[in-house]
This record gives C-alpha cells, structure tokens and sequence, in this order.
C-alpha cells in the first residue's frame, strides 16, 4: 500500500528530488565543466603525454588565467561537495540511497542495463548500478582534491605528496581522476538521453 501511495504520489507531480539536492548537483556539473576546460588548458602548458588538447575546448586564455579559473572551480567543487555530503548524511539519505550494496543484485543490473531492460520506473530510488557509480564519483572527487592539493600546495602538503608516490605521479593521478570524472559525465549524460525524464526531475524536482 505504502509502495502504491508513492508512486501516485510521483504520477501526481510530488517532488522527486528535494531543492538542495537540485542545487548541488547543477553547482557540481558546473565546476566540473570549468576544471575541465581550465585543466585542459594548464595541461597544455606542460603535457603529460604525446597530445595536446584544442584551444578551442580549453578556458583562460593562457597559463595564469587557466590557473585563477582552475583554483575558482575547485573551491566551488568543495563547497559544493561537501555541502551535498552533510545534507546527504543529515537526511539519512546516503544510508537510505546507496546502501545496501550487493555483487549479485549489482551484476543482474549490469546485465539488464546492458540490455536495455533495466526498470526506471521510480526515479527516486536508484539500482545498484547508480549506486556503485555515485559512490564512485564521491571517492574519485576526493581523489581529484587530493591530488589537486598536492599539484598547487606541494610543500605544504609532504606527507600527501608522499603517499600519492611525489609531484610528478600526482600529476597523472589528478589527470585520470579527472579522466574517470568525465568518462561518468559523459555515461550520465548517455543514460539521460535514453530517460530524458530524469532531466526534468532533476530541474524542477517533479
């Protein structure tokens, strides 16, 4: 009866997601897009490996300027992560929507989602697949940060340095943090397309 009353509920334009969880998710996607760009750009100033990226995709013009966007981003991206973390943790939420977590129900959902038979019906609940990804995303952020901390403040963060195997390792840590950041965006956006009405959930929370 319970199950049947939130799914009226739903149908009748009751609110999916609350306001706060709206606002940090479109604050997120909008750091994330600026440290890409930005990162993108300070990359090219000392490539790591055998390819630049386009001009065009990159922001700030130059080094010093890729920087000041890079640094305004990432302050944004903890804020915004931790605030989604502490509402997440407060509400109950994060126990409630991402746990329990178990091999054999995260296996039979790959399956169905690989064949396309993965159920959407009720978009305030989340698969084990959504699951493992968001928790993903949440461990690779700190990651980013982490790394992040060591690339801009190496001195003052020895121990850091150290544990992510020094300066130059944690360059390549914070480029496929960054790299595995996109490649979810770029799967969520896929999985939007598919369930476009998702988006509107997201937006205006019904």
């Amino acid at each position: 009866m319970e199950t049947t009353m939130e799914t009226l509920k739903t149908a009748g334009g009751r609110a999916i997601h609350p306001l706060w969880l709206r606002i940090t998710h479109w604050m997120n996607a909008l750091a994330v897009v600026l440290m890409a760009m930005s990162g993108w750009r300070i990359y090219n100033a000392s490539p790591l490996f055998g390819f630049r990226f386009a001009d065009s995709i990159t922001l700030g013009g130059w080094l010093g300027g890729a920087l000041q966007w890079h640094f305004a981003a990432m302050w944004l991206l903890v804020a915004n992560g931790l605030a989604y973390l502490l509402f997440n943790a407060g509400s109950g939420r994060l126990w409630k929507q991402f746990f329990p977590l178990s091999p054999r129900t995260f296996l039979a959902d790959l399956r169905a989602a690989v064949r396309g038979h993965l159920s959407h019906a009720d978009p305030r609940r989340y698969n084990n697949v959504q699951r493992l990804a968001y928790l993903f995303v949440m461990a690779d952020s700190v990651l980013l940060v982490l790394s992040g901390l060591v690339l801009w403040k190496s001195v003052q963060f020895p121990l850091l340095r150290e544990l992510l195997g020094g300066y130059e390792p944690a360059r390549r840590v914070h480029f496929f943090a960054m790299a595995a950041l996109l490649g979810f965006v770029g799967v969520h956006l896929a999985m939007v397309a598919v369930v476009p009405r998702t988006l509107r959930a997201m937006t205006f929370g019904r």
